[in-house]
């Protein structure tokens, strides 16, 4: 599974921006995909996820109501809609996806990252 961001920028304070993960290779077994960031100085977090099966969905209290996670699966594509940016939303943003798939040694995840997009927020 290969995972390209795209739509990182720069955006004033109360502006939107839109993220796309394009996700390539054995997509049908990804059983989870989400976003996470992270700022300079700080450890990588959970922005949103979602989950293949039943599309449920969560995301971190600090974006509750201004971000939005969704996924086209006929395009392969999954999205973060970014509302009401703060300047602390400003971080590298990571697409991140879950692979299951069922071997002789029981069911086995692999993890895979996107190079990562920068959003900047300015006040």
């Amino acid at each position: 599974v290969q995972l390209v961001e795209s739509g990182g920028g720069l955006v004033q304070a109360g502006g939107s921006l839109r993220l796309s993960c394009a996700a390539s290779g054995t997509t049908f077994t990804i059983t989870a995909m989400g976003w996470y960031r992270q700022a300079p100085g700080k450890q990588r977090e959970l922005v949103a996820g979602t989950s293949s099966v039943g599309g449920g969905t969560n995301y971190a209290e600090s974006v509750k109501g201004r971000f939005t996670i969704s996924r086209d699966n006929a395009k392969n594509t999954m999205y973060l809609q970014m509302n009401s940016l703060k300047p602390e939303d400003t971080a590298v943003y990571y697409c991140h996806a879950v692979r299951g798939i069922i071997t002789t040694e029981g069911f086995q995840e692999y993890e895979y990252w996107g190079q990562g997009t920068q959003v900047t927020v300015s006040s």
